[in-house]
């Protein structure tokens, strides 16, 4: 797979993955996997262009007001220390290990994604209470439950550095199903978290040599524009029937790296 195809392929996820706040790291690593770019070399470029593209859409996203700031400081804050642990643990888990991880948490990711949002149209105000955290956006209220939230995005950022992806698969869901975020709320906050897991994630790949310049510059600028083209999608499309196309491509991606694994482990190959 030649450079032009990679680059191609990048694009597309960066705009389609930008309009579902997913940020599309699970597929860079798949792309950049198959065109037999070592994992954690892969990882580590998956991280560095996802944070390039999360930093476009997050601008795009906070001049439309769709960014809680508030919210994403709270979680951000264990995502993004969790994720910078993840990376540099990687090499604690060989390539095999790494592929099948990720393949389980694609898998994971897509049905969550195909969960329906509640319906909170009667809910009753909750009272504010320790470990609840009250946001408003478009002059309602919705409420975080960090006792829910802290772990599963500390877990999240962890796995997500590990192997590097963005996490935003779990985040979004997270906001939008248990916090009751709005969906264009949750996709805008979601960038930001993105960003940040994303550049931890990375430093730790590159702190233990995986950088690999010679890639991760050109597809972090072809990463950029998809990134603001995605964002710009996302203010006026409605998502849910791209959710729902996205499960259904984070399972066949998930296919992809079992068949990806075991055929460079030998399984398939006699």
């Amino acid at each position: 797979m030649n450079f032009f195809i990679v680059a191609t392929l990048i694009f597309i996820v960066a705009v389609l993955m930008t309009m579902v706040g997913k940020g599309g790291g699970n597929f860079y690593v798949v792309i950049l996997a198959m065109a037999a770019v070592p994992m954690h070399q892969a990882a580590a470029t998956g991280q560095f262009i996802l944070f390039s593209a999360s930093v476009a859409a997050m601008v795009i996203f906070s001049r439309n007001k769709t960014v809680s700031w508030k919210l994403a400081l709270v979680i951000g804050i264990f995502t993004a220390l969790s994720a910078l642990a993840g990376g540099y643990s990687s090499h604690l888990f060989s390539n095999f290990a790494l592929k099948l991880i990720f393949a389980v948490m694609l898998i994971i990711a897509g049905a969550i994604m195909l969960l329906p949002p509640a319906d909170r149209s009667g809910a009753r105000p909750l009272k504010q209470h320790w470990g609840t955290l009250t946001l408003h956006c478009a002059d309602q209220a919705y409420h975080v439950n960090l006792w829910l939230a802290v772990p599963v995005t500390i877990v999240t950022g962890f796995a997500s550095g590990m192997v590097g992806v963005s996490g935003g698969s779990f985040l979004v869901p997270l906001m939008v199903l248990a916090c009751g975020v709005p969906m264009h709320t949750a996709v805008g906050t979601a960038s930001t978290l993105i960003a940040a897991t994303a550049c931890m994630g990375f430093i730790g790949h590159a702190a233990q040599g995986d950088f690999n310049p010679s890639w991760a510059i050109p597809l972090a600028f072809i990463t950029i524009l998809g990134g603001i083209i995605g964002g710009k999608f996302a203010l006026q499309a409605k998502p849910r029937h791209l959710k729902q196309l996205f499960a259904y491509t984070n399972w066949l991606a998930a296919g992809i790296m079992f068949f990806n694994a075991f055929h460079y482990q030998g399984t398939f190959t006699g």
